[in-house]
């Protein structure tokens, strides 16, 4: 029986293409690739740590661009983000799809594998918007734009051009309570960081840290809200599906 080869990276994508390429540079042919977070309960497997290496990724990631078309490779970065169990071997199987094929043409949606990356890449990029469209900053005390988000998928990479272009000439942060980092834009990069005053149970920023015009502003936003809501033209339902439920908590329209 041919024993099957785990591979273990740190859950950076980074991390997975190096995955990638030790399976082609060691021709390893019954590969599983999965984050160092999740358990091997699995019997007759040899166990391989791979060390992230920036120049190993790199150059998966030019023969893919080679081979793919830019919405290809939207579709896969966007799939990995997605943080789906198991999604790594899906993509692994895409990549080498992708790197078999002779010239690059269309997308094949007979292939399962692809159809899923689409599939579950178009869930990420619906998350993505409403991301867009759902972050609510607090303007704290040292002048620092900040928002606190949950997405069901690591989005957080995908919404910085956006909010980049869009605040530019504001320091600003969202931060990701889900998965414990955020983005800070400094008026000239990004940068990821931590704030371990951050968690799922403190979401929220304490008002001791926000400016007094920016409560003011809260309340004046949130009276404004209520006010236009004509209660006889009330539909919760239609409400719920453009604005779901579990974004709320983020929303200053939405503060009792």
């Amino acid at each position: 029986m041919n024993s099957q080869t785990i591979l273990i990276y740190d859950g950076s994508f980074d991390g997975f293409l190096s995955c990638v390429f030790f399976i082609y540079n060691h021709k390893i042919t019954n590969p599983i690739i999965r984050k160092e977070s999740e358990t091997n309960n699995q019997l007759f497997t040899i166990t391989e740590d791979i060390i992230t290496n920036k120049n190993n990724a790199q150059r998966v990631w030019k023969g893919f661009m080679l081979k793919a078309s830019p919405y290809q490779q939207q579709d896969f970065f966007k799939a990995f983000l997605s943080e789906i169990k198991g999604v790594e071997n899906t993509l692994l199987s895409y990549i080498q799809n992708i790197f078999a094929k002779k010239t690059t043409t269309s997308t094949d949606f007979g292939n399962k594998d692809i159809l899923k990356i689409s599939q579950v890449a178009k869930m990420v990029g619906r998350e993505k918007h409403r991301m867009e469209a759902f972050v609510r900053f607090q303007l704290t005390k040292d002048a620092v734009y900040t928002a606190t988000v949950e997405p069901d998928f690591n989005v957080l990479p995908l919404i910085i051009p956006h909010f980049k272009d869009r605040y530019a000439d504001q320091k600003w942060i969202i931060y990701d309570i889900k998965r414990n980092y955020g983005i800070y834009y400094n008026l000239k990069t990004i940068e990821i960081i931590v704030i371990d005053s951050f968690s799922k149970i403190k979401f929220k920023i304490s008002s001791d840290l926000l400016l007094p015009e920016e409560k003011d502003f809260q309340k004046l936003w949130s009276t404004y809200f209520n006010s236009i809501n004509i209660k006889s033209r009330k539909n919760d339902k239609l409400h719920k599906q453009h604005l779901p439920k579990r974004y709320w908590k983020y929303l200053t329209e939405k503060i009792p």
